[in-house]
């Protein structure tokens, strides 16, 4: 049997030199700018709400922007990620701005044994996490390992409605499974989601898609509370090429036409209960 983890390791190794390198992650404005937050942090903050203080780990934190930028916003961060050529892209980063992060690199499901039970006020996991992940469940039980009685989930990802279409057809049309599946979705791609300067040579990848009410029901049976969720018609990227347009105030793509026919991103908020 395949191991998607090794097979998907392989391909972030790769994808994290060519995005540390892409002016899209902006790691130059991150060292020369003390102000500077990722784009997709930026269009959190006002569900984020005041994190100064809080112990936050970011799961899946792949090259640190993000995480680079919840720390400016006051919060001692950790990060997590399988990814060692990520993690290493991470730290130079974080040294750079001037920013004090614990990085740890593990699989995402051996997070409580690695980081320990009940430590952090927030976990964090941003947009594209979930898709790499066979288990919603799985997530779940260690979100809720992680946080504190009272701590909080804040999670912004693609919409399962997004992951279910076939990008390369015009207009975009459900191709993929909506709901949880067994077997992973297997692509082979050798470009990324920025502008690079070559192709990569480990391009086979799995994935998986989870539904909105498995992915809520899984933190509900875990003893999470929902406090929040708001659907988006945009996304941090192009995701349907040629179908979007991109919005120069919020740095995010939408539908051409009629955008509010496509819920393209959620944002997700749970606290662990006492």
């Amino acid at each position: 049997m395949t191991d998607s983890f090794a097979l998907n390791r392989a391909n972030w190794n790769e994808r994290a030199e060519l995005h540390a390198a892409s002016p899209d992650y902006a790691f130059e404005r991150f060292a020369s700018d003390p102000a500077h937050l990722s784009g997709v942090v930026r269009f959190d903050r006002p569900r984020l709400g005041e994190i100064a203080g809080l112990r936050g780990v970011h799961l899946q934190c792949h090259i640190g922007t993000d995480t680079v930028s919840l720390a400016r916003l006051g919060a001692t961060m950790t990060g997590l990620d399988f990814s060692g050529t990520a993690l290493a892209e991470a730290r130079r980063l974080a040294s750079a701005a001037g920013a004090v992060i614990d990085f740890h690199e593990a699989n995402v499901y051996d997070a409580v044994e690695v980081l320990g039970a009940g430590r952090f006020d927030l976990v964090y996991t941003g947009i594209g996490a979930l898709c790499w992940l066979p288990s919603a469940a799985q997530w779940a039980s260690v979100v809720a390992g992680l946080l504190r009685p009272g701590g909080r989930l804040y999670i912004r990802e693609g919409h399962p409605m997004l992951w279910a279409l076939d990008e390369d057809a015009t207009p975009a049309v459900p191709k993929y499974p909506y709901f949880e599946h067994a077997e992973p979705l297997v692509f082979d791609d050798p470009g990324t989601y920025v502008n690079v300067d070559r192709p990569i040579a480990n391009s086979v990848t799995h994935s998986w898609n989870h539904s909105l009410g498995e992915i809520i029901t899984a933190l509900l049976e875990q003893g999470l509370t929902l406090t929040g969720l708001t659907e988006h018609d945009s996304v941090p990227w192009e995701a349907l090429p040629g179908q979007m347009v991109r919005d120069d105030v919020t740095e995010e793509w939408r539908l051409k036409e009629t955008p509010s026919r496509l819920a393209a991103s959620y944002t997700l908020q749970a606290v662990k209960g006492g």
